[in-house]
């Protein structure tokens, strides 16, 4: 897909981060979204910036959708072929997440599905309700945004990380195993997987939001705090930009790329374990992966 003028997408996630990123240069590029998310607000302001930018006769439309519950994403759905007044769309980002569920030993039940059902589901769940509306355009492509923890599910010897890693290795098997199901059923369809690195998004503030009650996350006013204060240290000290990373997502689509890696952080964990699998999960492991990406990205 060369060129997104004149084009309709549907970006999951989309009240902000890199789904505020990807609609703004969708919208910019003069391609008509429609955005979901849970909040109101983050929507509107998505809605607001894409415009600022977008070109006469582009179209930009949200619905509140709970992307882990079927029945908002059909919701969300029907909404695009009203809103939009289309039996078809080109292109749809599952770009919709958040983190949590980090033990599946002993951590609650309920917080290991609400992250699976998030960001496994919403994948599965989007690609169902928008399928049939990617293969009635004259071209389409589907972006399922994975994470490097759909390669490699760890954050760290010390800390579980398990419902979120789950998801994101189904979201990169699904999408892999898509190519050669597009190919023989739909070959004007393509698909990619997004592994992003670290990333300058709202993911752990939004995952505060979700669970701020649980005490693993941060039940009392001390935990809250200090959880607040990593998630805005997350979002504001990444190695890539959420808006440089929905520029490396649409450069991907034009190339009819299938695997696009996100940061420099993502092409050195995937070589490392590539290189030594066995030793993914040692205790050095993720030590010498960073060690090597303070050499790759130091000055000079």
């Amino acid at each position: 897909m060369k060129d997104f003028s004149g084009k309709i997408a549907v970006v999951t996630g989309g009240g902000n981060g890199m789904g505020r990123e990807l609609t703004k240069q969708l919208a910019e590029a003069g391609c008509s979204v429609a955005i979901c998310d849970i909040s109101e607000k983050d929507m509107t302001e998505t809605v607001s910036a894409a415009e600022a930018l977008a070109p006469q006769g582009v179209r930009i439309t949200h619905f509140r959708a709970d992307v882990g519950k079927e029945d908002d994403v059909q919701a969300f759905a029907d909404h695009v072929r009203t809103a939009h007044e289309t039996d078809h769309i080109h292109l749809l980002i599952n770009n919709a997440g958040i983190g949590g569920g980090g033990s599946f030993v002993t951590g609650p039940r309920e917080n290991w599905e609400r992250t699976f059902n998030v960001c496994w589901y919403g994948v599965y769940n989007n690609a169902r309700a928008f399928m049939p509306m990617l293969v009635a355009a004259d071209e389409g492509h589907i972006v399922n945004v994975s994470s490097v923890n759909g390669f490699w599910a760890s954050i760290g010897p010390d800390t579980p990380h398990t419902a979120y890693s789950a998801a994101k290795f189904a979201v990169k098997g699904f999408t892999e195993a898509l190519i050669t199901d597009l190919r023989l059923n739909a070959p004007h369809v393509k698909a990619s997987v997004v592994m992003p690195g670290h990333i300058g998004t709202q993911i752990a503030l939004n995952t505060l939001r979700e669970f701020g009650n649980d005490s693993a996350i941060g039940g009392g006013n001390e935990e809250y705090e200090a959880a607040k204060a990593r998630g805005e240290q997350f979002r504001d000290n990444a190695i890539t930009s959420a808006e440089d990373a929905a520029r490396i997502i649409l450069d991907g689509v034009r190339a009819d790329d299938w695997r696009i890696l996100i940061g420099p952080d993502a092409e050195a964990i995937d070589e490392a374990v590539r290189k030594t699998p066995k030793a993914a999960y040692e205790g050095d492991f993720g030590l010498s992966i960073f060690a090597r990406l303070r050499e790759a990205i130091a000055p000079g």
